[in-house]
């Protein structure tokens, strides 16, 4: 019976000695609802043998003294198993499972099936969260609406949610797909294991793979600012005089970051050195564009940053993105604002208030349109787009901008 049970070891995960305990917990189990206890059994699982005993432990009593014969037995009964026994002694009975019958057994398979369960459920929890946060290979087994089914090598399911998908991800039923595991629950004692490609640690561990020296610390990832399938900033340091972090991480002809790049559906990485100087920080995550100057409020958090007009488009970047990632990078929330010369004649948006909504100037501002000649040397198209207006109100903004001037 026990040599049958090793079978588990290769289809569950369950090693013999946590397989001989859950057998001999699962015949106590079956042996106290037959008998209302299980106290005076004593279940001995022999793997040597492959087999099981089981003995009920009886008080021996004078022949009609018997009042519970779970606890006692009379002397006339007991002598046929010990002959030289006395009342007031011991006597271990042997129980022989099989002679009660299928109904037993079936309980006994029932209760052994549960808890079997119940053990690979925590084992594949805990190999899971030991897991988290790393890269894991799947099998798209399904796809659905909301969520795709993959089935690793020992198919056990990973759930990935569509929010954990790449907007540009694409996937066929049989694709192998690389993810990180994000997290591991267990509700009802079932695991549930979610798996994500737009997790931040999935860029990270990508470059782990990626970058020996990254991999052996000498090159640490300091910061990670992502937009899944859009684009990404990294901020790396070495404590080596002797390597170049960004350069190790680009690699020659950008050998290295391609393999990333493309693994991302082709979101764009901008790798950059990191440094503890806020100021510094955030003229190197504006990058492309260049900074002419920083104001900081580190207490609030906040950065007023001054570009030559040519830049501030860069430092939005398309979509905004770039001063996203900037502030994500940075912790700093940024505002960006032209630079002009004192003989150039500007005014903040915060100015029209009485003109123009609270809201849209905000909307405005975020897009790194801070004054009235930003908004007005920006193409309508982007104000229209990307502040997401009306091309009625876009007209009737610029039409009161223009205005001030003209007057």
């Amino acid at each position: 019976m026990v040599d049958r049970f090793a079978e588990f070891k290769e289809l569950k995960n369950i090693d013999k000695t946590t397989m001989i305990s859950v057998l001999e917990e699962s015949f106590r189990n079956v042996l106290a609802k037959m008998f209302g206890t299980d106290e005076n059994f004593d279940v001995i699982m022999n793997p040597d043998k492959g087999d099981c005993e089981i003995y009920q432990n009886l008080l021996v009593v004078p022949d009609g003294d018997v009042e519970n014969p779970v606890t006692q037995i009379s002397l006339t009964e007991a002598r046929e198993i010990d002959p030289e026994c006395e009342v007031g002694e011991d006597v271990a009975k042997e129980i022989i499972f099989a002679n009660f019958g299928r109904r037993a057994i079936l309980t006994l398979r029932q209760t052994l099936q549960s808890k079997i369960l119940d053990l690979q459920n925590d084992a594949l929890f805990s190999k899971f969260k030991e897991l988290e946060g790393e890269i894991i290979t799947g099998e798209v087994h399904q796809i659905w609406k909301r969520e795709m089914l993959l089935m690793d090598e020992d198919q056990n399911e990973l759930i990935m949610p569509k929010e954990e998908q790449i907007p540009s991800d694409f996937f066929h039923k049989g694709d192998i797909v690389r993810a990180i595991v994000k997290t591991v629950d267990n509700p009802n004692g079932k695991p549930k294991i979610i798996v994500s490609r737009t997790d931040e640690r999935f860029l990270r561990r990508l470059f782990e793979q990626e970058v020996p020296e990254i991999h052996d610390g000498l090159i640490t990832i300091k910061k990670v600012a992502r937009i899944p399938g859009e684009r990404a900033k990294i901020a790396v340091e070495s404590y080596d005089d002797r390597i170049d972090p960004v350069g190790a991480c680009v690699g020659i002809k950008g050998a290295r970051i391609h393999g990333i790049v493309r693994e991302l559906k082709n979101e764009n990485i901008d790798v950059l050195n990191y440094t503890a100087n806020p100021t510094l920080m955030i003229q190197r995550a504006l990058s492309p564009a260049h900074v002419n100057s920083i104001r900081l409020n580190e207490e609030d958090k906040k950065a007023e940053v001054f570009l030559h007009p040519d830049e501030v488009s860069l430092a939005i970047g398309k979509g905004g993105y770039n001063i996203r990632l900037a502030s994500m990078l940075t912790g700093f929330t940024i505002d960006v604002y032209r630079d002009i010369a004192p003989d150039e004649e500007d005014i903040y948006l915060d100015e029209f208030a009485d003109e123009i909504e609270p809201w849209v100037i905000e909307t405005l501002k975020d897009m790194g349109l801070a004054t009235a000649k930003a908004v007005l040397n920006a193409p309508r198209e982007t104000l229209i787009t990307q502040a997401d207006l009306e091309e009625d109100t876009v007209d009737k903004i610029l039409a009161v901008l223009r205005a001030e001037f003209e007057d």
